[in-house]
């Protein structure tokens, strides 16, 4: 092979759209997004209000179970490894471990369920109905693992953890639903479908 050929391979193989168009551009896309919303917050104790949850749901849409799935663990292994990607630059075990860490767990559970019912089903009603069992999924395993830090006792946990968080979860959820909605036709071309 010639340097003039293997630079035109090479000249492809960086072409912008194909990049663009690529699963792995999407997935790390979805995970810079989800650290970026998470920077987005109001903080209150002990779980801040972010934008966090928008992504997730949002990930599971357009890239679909899988591929949103692990756009979501990428963004938590990022966390884990030190890199200050969590809510208020956070990061470490030590917040995985902390107050938030189930509603962080259960971030690719939620962007997988997502994907999958939208996948049997992109109704405008079923988006949003498989938003909102993708935000009531992070809201409960938040307060699940919450209730560790009250002394076990959940009620506590779903009323700091759940209740509070009901109406920002309806509003995110919504949001998300409409933004899917109004763009799944308009970028058909999103890795939304996976093989």
């Amino acid at each position: 092979m010639t340097t003039n050929s293997q630079a035109k391979q090479l000249t492809n193989s960086l072409n912008l759209s194909g990049i663009i168009s690529s699963r792995i551009f999407w997935i790390l896309s979805f995970s810079i997004l989800t650290f970026l919303s998470a920077q987005v917050e109001v903080p209150v104790q002990p779980v801040p209000f972010t934008l966090q949850t928008m992504i997730v749901l949002l990930a599971g849409a357009f890239l679909g179970p899988v591929n949103g799935a692990i756009s979501q663990l990428l963004y938590i292994a990022a966390g884990a490894l030190g890199l200050p990607v969590f809510a208020g630059f956070g990061f470490g075990l030590a917040t995985l471990l902390g107050p938030t860490g189930g509603y962080l767990a259960a971030f690719p559970l939620a962007a997988f369920l997502v994907g999958l019912l939208i996948r049997k089903n992109n109704s405008s009603v079923m988006v949003f109905i498989s938003m909102l069992i993708g935000t009531a999924s992070i809201l409960f395993s938040g307060a699940l693992y919450l209730s560790l830090f009250v002394n076990g006792d959940f009620q506590t946990a779903f009323n700091s953890g759940v209740l509070i968080f009901a109406w920002w979860g309806l509003l995110k959820t919504a949001a998300s639903a409409s933004i899917f909605i109004s763009l799944k036709n308009k970028y058909p071309s999103l890795p939304n479908r996976e093989a």
